[in-house]
């Protein structure tokens, strides 16, 4: 496993022994094309607002280990290249009345072992393991959070 700051250990970054890890479809750095403009930029993180952020800090700590980032009632976890964190935010009441809405993805080249370790840690299911289409190869599991936020474990996609 590799180490996130402060000693805490990312449970998901396996290498190519498997599992989750950063997506390898292209580098971090590299141009997003598709429109007029070319942006040189990289999406490296979500905020999760909550009108309770311990509960799930505590949530997210069973699942991914404890935080490897707090600061200011905000902690984070990295979880491949991409950071997730969690903290209060004053628009958010409740849960998510629209859990569809924005759904966080986590790649992993094995969907069905890193679907087993996460609900064993006590992930709230939402979808188990299937398979998007007839022939696709490409597997999903959709998991929720105490406020009602989708995230799901997804097979790499070439882009």
């Amino acid at each position: 496993m590799s180490t996130l700051a402060a000693g805490v250990r990312d449970p998901f970054h396996r290498g190519d022994a498997g599992g989750m890890m950063p997506p390898r479809t292209r580098s971090a750095s590299q141009p997003v094309r598709g429109n007029a403009k070319e942006l040189d930029v990289n999406l490296n993180s979500i905020l999760i607002g909550s009108e309770d952020p311990e509960r799930l800090t505590a949530y997210y700590s069973k699942l991914f280990g404890e935080p490897g980032w707090h600061e200011g009632g905000y902690n984070g976890w990295m979880i491949g290249s991409g950071f997730v964190t969690v903290g209060p935010h004053d628009q958010v009441k409740g849960a998510n009345p629209q859990p569809g809405r924005v759904i966080w993805n986590i790649e992993s080249t094995d969907v069905r072992a890193d679907f087993a370790r996460l609900l064993a840690a006590g992930a709230t299911v939402v979808a188990e393991p299937y398979q998007m289409g007839e022939s696709s190869e490409t597997w999903i599991a959709t998991f929720s959070d105490p406020d009602n936020n989708y995230f799901q474990l997804l097979s790499p996609m070439q882009m």
